[in-house]
């Protein structure tokens, strides 16, 4: 895997052991042609896998870059990958459902990349949401497959669906933090 853009564009990212489904150069390059200018912000990297997505966030210029992984076999290939950052990222050893609720502060973008099998995935988002994870006008953005596209509601508490793209079997969902909720939730 190699990073697609920004200032550690072309550097290649290594695939830690186990079970894994990277997110391929494609789809990745689209994710933040779509965010545009990340400059800045916060970013959350829940299941990240080999870090790819939430370096490709610091490459872009993503402020603060946190990373969450409960696979400890997966761990010294994060850290391996992460030393070509020198902007601040961090990466919690932990379960994704534990990190959400104790999280410390708020994120510009939560990104969720679950594993295609993993149930549970909208309450997943309505974790995110609940724990306030978001700050105003933040994105949640979540990969999953597209024979799960048919259980996604339009809002999920605050969260508003704004955007959704195809990538083969991949999809990528975006919803913003509008403040406002709706009585279907």
């Amino acid at each position: 895997m190699r990073i697609t853009g920004g200032i550690y564009r072309g550097r290649t990212v290594t695939c830690p052991p186990g079970i894994i489904r990277p997110a391929m150069d494609m789809m990745r390059e689209s994710l933040f042609s779509i965010l545009g200018n990340i400059e800045g912000l916060s970013w959350l990297d829940l299941f990240t896998g080999s870090g790819c997505v939430g370096i490709e966030a610091a490459s872009r210029g993503a402020s603060l870059v946190h990373l969450v992984e409960k696979d400890r076999l997966k761990k010294a290939t994060i850290l391996e990958n992460l030393s070509i950052v020198e902007s601040e990222i961090e990466l919690f050893m932990t379960d994704v459902n534990r990190f959400i609720p104790t999280a410390k502060r708020q994120y510009d973008i939560v990104y969720a990349d679950p594993p295609f099998p993993m149930e549970g995935k909208v309450s997943l988002a309505m974790a995110v949401d609940k724990a306030k994870l978001l700050t105003a006008g933040g994105l949640f953005i979540i990969h999953y497959p597209s024979e799960e596209k048919k259980g996604w509601p339009e809002q999920i508490g605050y969260l508003s669906f704004i955007d959704e793209r195809k990538y083969g079997r991949s999809m990528l969902r975006f919803y913003k933090n509008t403040g406002a909720t709706t009585d279907e939730t």
